[in-house]
């Protein structure tokens, strides 16, 4: 996969138990079969950029699977300080995302769906100018409650805007 090979070399917000994250899910929702009201993978997919403030970004994902993700950021001149380059705020946006992105992409919702994240490091070490952005993320290490992931961000041509890790919680 794309996401695996560039990583070689969303934000959760804990809504509590009486809102359920993905949003309503219908009767012909895809569900996991172990637990038929928990999410799929897929589904969660779907709903994490259906979120109000993903949405509102433009964030679209491009690869989505139990080995990473790669979601992309469509250059939007609202977006940035100067009408060139990003604000960091929204590369932290992209950053949360993605990592939230790559833990749900392999995540069994049969142990919970309740997330938010714990914490998150972002290295700026460039800018793209007038260009998209593009997060590939993996999801390093899945303990009982606490995922690890690792992501990058580039613009379309490959150059480095920002390194991050971010470490998530997903709880019953």
């Amino acid at each position: 996969m794309l996401v695996a090979a560039a990583l070689s070399t969303r934000s959760g917000i804990d809504h509590g138990s009486e809102r359920n994250v993905w949003g309503p899910m219908s009767d012909d929702a895809p569900t996991n079969e172990r637990s038929p009201s928990a999410p799929t993978n897929e589904a969660m997919r779907d709903v994490l950029t259906r979120t109000p403030y993903i949405a509102g970004l433009g964030i679209v994902v491009e690869e989505w699977d139990a080995t990473g993700v790669r979601l992309r950021l469509p250059f939007d001149e609202r977006l940035t300080n100067d009408g060139v380059v990003y604000h960091g705020g929204v590369v932290a946006s992209l950053v949360d995302t993605s990592g939230a992105a790559a833990v749900f992409a392999g995540h069994d919702f049969a142990n919970g769906a309740r997330a938010a994240t714990v914490s998150m490091t972002v290295n700026y070490t460039g800018a793209a100018r007038r260009a998209d952005l593009v997060a590939d993320a993996v999801c390093v290490r899945r303990g009982r409650d606490l995922s690890f992931a690792e992501i990058h961000v580039h613009d379309p041509d490959g150059r480095l805007v920002a390194s991050a890790t971010l470490v998530y919680r997903i709880v019953p």
